[in-house]
């Protein structure tokens, strides 16, 4: 198998960070018209978005919808199905939006307050916050493996009074981000268990792309929220 050239790197660069681009406006998108609101159940969001992603981007979206998770459901990870919900007057809304964009491998999640509650706004504006301070870490130490930055992210979640859920904190581009932990391969994850470098070539020789997973829960006020993005790509 050749191994990709500079040119073949960079389109592949530029088509992860395209399709994040998309992801985010839509999610702004979703915002200003008020799609996510009290009284309306996470399915019918969900296909309001899914139907905004057609109009927005055309054959570039695709069915089903996002996965929309409201108030206790935000402290599950990706991937098990829950009952739909109706979304409540002080509520947080995390919407996927990863499975929307035919054109994506990357995943691709945000965090939306409705009402007032100032923790859960808290919650909102620590969760890039700490993405961006992870960002910075992979920035600042080219060897920094998997299994630092997850021990860092729970430094940063607890320091800020936060609980980070899941046994990973985030997958390699095109790895399975509901895997478990029993069967998935550790250097495809940033969990505990990775002790090899994030910026390294995998197979076939392609550069490693991350996505980082913040998902912070507030385990006994019954809420979390998460963010989403590529780590290594802006």
């Amino acid at each position: 198998m050749p191994v990709p050239d500079r040119m073949d790197e960079r389109l592949r660069a530029l088509g992860l960070v395209e399709a994040q681009r998309m992801a985010e406006a839509l999610f702004a998108a979703a915002a200003a018209r008020g799609l996510v609101a009290p009284g309306r159940s996470e399915r019918e969001v969900g296909d309001r978005i899914g139907d905004l992603a057609g109009e927005l981007f055309g054959t570039a979206a695709r069915l089903p919808g996002p996965i929309v998770r409201s108030g206790p459901h935000t402290l599950l990870p990706y991937g098990p199905k829950t009952p739909d919900r109706v979304i409540g007057e002080d509520d947080v809304v995390v919407a996927e939006l990863g499975s929307v964009l035919a054109v994506s491998e990357a995943g691709f999640a945000s965090t939306l307050v409705v009402g007032e509650d100032p923790d859960r706004h808290r919650l909102a504006l620590d969760l890039p916050k700490v993405f961006a301070a992870c960002r910075e870490a992979l920035l600042a130490d080219a060897r920094l493996t998997g299994g630092r930055l997850h021990a860092e992210l729970r430094a940063l979640a607890a320091a800020a009074g936060w609980t980070v859920a899941g046994w990973h904190c985030g997958h390699l581009v095109g790895a399975d981000p509901s895997a478990g932990a029993w069967d998935a391969r550790p250097e495809a994850y940033i969990c505990p268990e990775n002790d090899r470098p994030l910026r390294r070539t995998v197979e076939g020789g392609w550069q490693a792309h991350w996505v980082l997973e913040i998902h912070l829960v507030d385990g006994l006020r019954g809420f979390g929220g998460s963010y989403k993005r590529l780590l290594d790509l802006v």
